[in-house]
């Protein structure tokens, strides 16, 4: 565990591919897929939280912080960066840092955090983001809670590429295999929710 980083899951989109309603609750391996995402997640942050928006009361069940956008009109995932940088700022002033990971991301590697601080380390630069294979995946991203001021001004300037915006700060990679086990395989319509609950069940 680092206990220098908070992790977020981000459940704040409308899942328009799945039909709308919340991605994270839909039900995988006989569990909400957010309890798989929690389950690679928790052990390796010093703290948990949801960005999601409506009432957090429909996932009470997990006793978790939900921090909503603090920006209007479901900007995207980097207003739940946002979200998830000023609650920890806020409540949990002692972590530095912020691990974003997309609420429809069962597989998550045990060691991503570790190995997100470690690219960022070894390339000198504020953020970092996973990849797999040739393919990168910027919500799965490690943030320094210091630039949130700065977040706040580019999406209110109406930024809204995760990419382009951690590019502007240097954002290392860290790179995982790709293939049938792809860390990062990530449910975003039906179809794809079966294929994870095939390679769940085996």
């Amino acid at each position: 565990m680092r206990d220098d980083t908070a992790g977020l899951v981000l459940a704040g989109g409308l899942a328009r591919r799945m039909g709308g309603g919340d991605k994270v609750l839909r039900p995988l391996g006989g569990r909400a897929m957010l309890d798989h995402v929690l389950a690679s997640l928790r052990p390796q942050v010093a703290a948990c939280l949801l960005n999601a928006n409506g009432d957090p009361a429909r996932f009470g069940a997990w006793g978790l912080p939900v921090a909503a956008d603090g920006v209007p009109d479901f900007p995207g995932p980097l207003a739940g960066v946002l979200a998830g940088m000023d609650w920890v700022a806020e409540h949990r002033p002692d972590l530095p840092w912020l691990v974003s990971l997309p609420g429809d991301n069962p597989f998550a590697p045990p060691d991503l955090v570790a190995r997100l601080h470690i690219a960022r380390e070894a390339a000198g630069t504020p953020i970092a983001c996973a990849a797999s294979g040739p393919h990168r995946h910027p919500p799965v991203a490690l943030w320094p809670v210091a630039l949130r001021g700065e977040l706040r001004s580019s999406l209110l300037a109406g930024e809204r590429r995760v990419g382009a915006w951690a590019a502007r700060w240097g954002c290392a990679l860290a790179t995982w295999e790709a293939g049938p086990g792809d860390p990062f395989f990530n449910a975003n319509t039906p179809e794809e929710l079966a294929e994870a609950e095939r390679r769940i069940l085996g």
